[in-house]
C-alpha cells in the first residue's frame, strides 16, 4: 500500500477513535451528573421524610457509581489524550468497583440473618472473594507504580 494512502487510512482510523472518545465522554458525563441530581433528592427526600436508613444503602450505592463513573471518565481522558490505554486507570475502576460491591453487602449484612444460611454463607463467600480481589488489585497498583518509577528514573 502506498505511503500516502496508508497515512490516509491511519488519519481516518484515529479520527474515528477520538469522535468515538469524545462520545463516551459525553455520555458518561451525563450519565454521572444525572445520578448526582438524583442522589441528591434521594438523599434529601428521606432526610425530609426521616426514613435515612431504609434509604441509605441505596444513596451509598449511587455515589460509589458516581465515582466508578467518574473514574471511567478520567480513563477516557487518558486514553484519549495518550491515544493508548493504560492500565493503572482501569485497576482503579475495578478497585472502586470491589470496593462499592464490598460496603453494598456489608450494609446489607444486617437483613442476611433473617434469611435461609444459604443466602448467607454465599454473602460470606462473596465478601472472600472481593476481599481477595481487592487485595490482589492493590497489589497490581503498587507494583505497577514502582515499576513506573523505576522506568522513569532509567
Amino acid at each position: 500500500m502506498p505511503q500516502p494512502i496508508r497515512r490516509a487510512v491511519v488519519n481516518g482510523l484515529s479520527l474515528v477513535e477520538d469522535v468515538a472518545y469524545v462520545g463516551l465522554g459525553v455520555l458518561l458525563s451525563t450519565l454521572a451528573l444525572a445520578l448526582l441530581v438524583n442522589s441528591f433528592f434521594t438523599l434529601t427526600h428521606s432526610l425530609w421524610t426521616r426514613s435515612l436508613e431504609g434509604g441509605i444503602v441505596g444513596v451509598l450505592d449511587q455515589i460509589l457509581l458516581v465515582l466508578l463513573i467518574i473514574e471511567l471518565l478520567y480513563t477516557v481522558q487518558v486514553s484519549f489524550r495518550e491515544h493508548g490505554l493504560l492500565a493503572e486507570p482501569f485497576l482503579v475502576v475495578a478497585l472502586i468497583a470491589v470496593i462499592r460491591r464490598v460496603l453494598v453487602i456489608t450494609a446489607e449484612i444486617a437483613k442476611l440473618p433473617e434469611s435461609s444460611d444459604n443466602v448467607f454463607r454465599h454473602a460470606m463467600w462473596e465478601l472472600g472473594v472481593m476481599t481477595a480481589m481487592i487485595l490482589v488489585l492493590v497489589g497490581s497498583l503498587i507494583m505497577l507504580q514502582k515499576y513506573g518509577k523505576r522506568h522513569a528514573r532509567e
